[in-house]
């Protein structure tokens, strides 16, 4: 009898303990924290053993076996957490402080020990993996971004949103469904664990722990289908053997001693993975939507929605906006129903300061101040920023020629001491905003806050919520219904494997003696 073998050096099981807490997992975050402290340092000193690895590798074309138990038992503590943690969430059993494999512990991982490496593929596994970093990042995190901004001062994407992966969002649903009913769905459990598998062949391939480039497949299911043991081929009987302990007909290999999984078909696994990204997607109008409700309900003041209080200072003669652009067909829609008039406050830093707050077209605020020594507002905030920062440009030149109440060229301002109210309704054009000192010297200081009814902002957060409602709704249904088909799928014909192989087949008789 001969044997064939199909084995992958890497080796990732994951049993599903039962019953599981409903409630644990709602602190396990807290629970991991001595794990995480510990792990932040081991795996500065994986960093530093594949380093070490790497040159042993290229001159000697073996991985010192020290280091390579280390590095395995870092993976090994790892997928332990991330078991027991989010990456999973299939154990309350809390982990083990050990790099070494704990007899009967849920998660368990292990690597076959190559006795020899290729010297030169040790140079690439880096390149060779680009594909599976696609899968990783889809899988794990930072596969989707959607940007939600501009670009910004500096050149840069400076907004945007994105999701954690497919393996947290499916994590997130099967506790759900714990807290609600009990119980954790398997079929959530044996693609989360297939997709766990996939990452950490990638992590043991480009760690450099093995050559066997990881295959571009979800083995699913808590116990490793691509790492099982051999497999007996058909068995061929000498002439005039009688082969015994069998059934009638041809010799076939004995079953599998794995359990068998619900029956994930190409439809049912893109159902899945379709559904996670809905949900995902729904998320942000959601968010969005909520967000706005909640400041169209409880943050108006005088029906107006207010911006944060900005400092504006300024060693000049005057504070100017930028170009605003406005135009376009529906302008006078947009306005009237979606953002209203516009109202500036200038609040003087010294009480008996007066203020100038005018708004004119660009083309004659421009003529005004050419050759003025003034300030251009870039922008209010930003990333890493606080919302009231401002950051503005100085442009050199002196004083102006007039005061700006005399320079006949705004089409609408207000003067005075004390807190200062310009009320604006946006119109076709080009238009700047300028503050001054009402006198036209220099050393401009003052809080300034921008608002706006916005009347337009009940229906938006509504039709963002019922988009964000919608989605979810889909791509709930899509999980449930692939996760619920797979798992009440009718078993292989002949039943689900024993837990071990049958018996091996007896050859009796012989080739008959002359």
């Amino acid at each position: 009898m001969t044997e064939t073998r199909t084995v992958h050096p890497v080796r990732v099981d994951g049993v599903l303990d039962a019953p599981l807490s409903r409630w644990l997992w709602l602190v396990k975050w807290l629970l991991l924290v001595p794990h995480v402290v510990v792990l932040v340092v081991l795996w500065l000193a994986w960093i530093g053993c594949t380093v070490a690895a790497f040159f042993a590798v290229l001159v000697t074309g073996r991985y010192p076996r020290p280091l390579f138990d280390f590095s395995v038992g870092v993976l090994r503590w790892t997928w332990r957490v991330q078991y027991y943690g989010y990456s999973a969430l299939g154990t309350d059993r809390y982990p083990p402080f050990t790099l070494g494999e704990v007899p009967g512990y849920p998660a368990s991982f292990s690597v076959s020990y190559p006795e020899r490496m290729s010297r030169g593929l040790v140079l690439v596994k880096w390149l060779l993996a680009l594909p599976h970093y696609l899968v990783v990042a889809l899988f794990i995190g930072g596969g989707v971004w959607v940007g939600t901004a501009g670009w910004g001062s500096d050149d840069v994407w400076d907004d945007g949103w994105a999701f954690g992966g497919l393996v947290p969002l499916l994590v997130v649903v099967a506790a759900l469904v714990l807290l609600v009913t009990g119980r954790y769905p398997e079929p959530v459990h044996d693609i989360v664990l297939g997709m766990d598998r996939w990452v950490l062949r990638v992590a043991a391939y480009t760690g450099l722990l093995t050559d066997t480039y990881p295959p571009f497949r979800l083995d699913l299911g808590g116990t490793d289908p691509g790492s099982g043991p051999a497999v007996s081929s058909p068995v061929t009987a000498p002439a005039g053997a009688v082969l015994t302990g069998t059934p009638a007909g041809p010799a076939t290999a004995p079953p599998s001693p794995y359990p068998v999984p619900g029956r994930w078909t190409a439809g049912r696994v893109v159902a899945v993975v379709v559904g996670a990204l809905l949900l995902a997607a729904s998320t942000g109008p959601l968010a969005a939507g909520g967000a706005l409700l909640w400041a169209d309900t409880t943050q108006r003041e005088d029906g107006l929605l207010w911006s944060a209080d900005a400092d504006v200072t300024s060693d000049r003669y005057a504070v100017t906006t930028g170009d605003l652009a406005l135009g376009g067909q529906g302008l006078d829609w947009v306005v009237d129903d979606l953002l209203g008039t516009v109202r500036l406050r200038a609040t003087p830093a010294d009480p008996d300061d007066e203020l100038f707050v005018g708004v004119g077209r660009t083309a004659d605020v421009s003529r005004y101040l050419d050759g003025v020594g003034h300030s251009v507002l870039d922008e209010i905030g930003g990333d890493g920023v606080p919302s009231d920062a401002v950051t503005t440009r100085d442009v050199p030149g002196s004083a102006p020629a007039a005061a700006p109440g005399e320079a006949g060229i705004w089409v609408t301002s207000v003067a005075g001491a004390g807190t200062r109210d310009l009320d604006w309704r946006p119109a076709d054009g080009d238009w700047t905003l300028v503050l001054m000192r009402a006198d036209g010297s220099a050393g401009v200081s003052a809080e300034v806050a921008v608002a706006a009814p916005v009347p337009g902002l009940t229906w938006i957060s509504v039709l963002l919520l019922l988009g964000g409602v919608l989605l979810a709704g889909v791509g709930t249904a899509l999980v449930v219904l692939g996760v619920h088909r797979a798992g009440t799928a009718n078993p292989p014909p002949g039943g689900v494997p024993a837990a071990g192989p049958p018996p091996a087949p007896v050859l009796t008789g012989g080739p008959q003696r002359r």
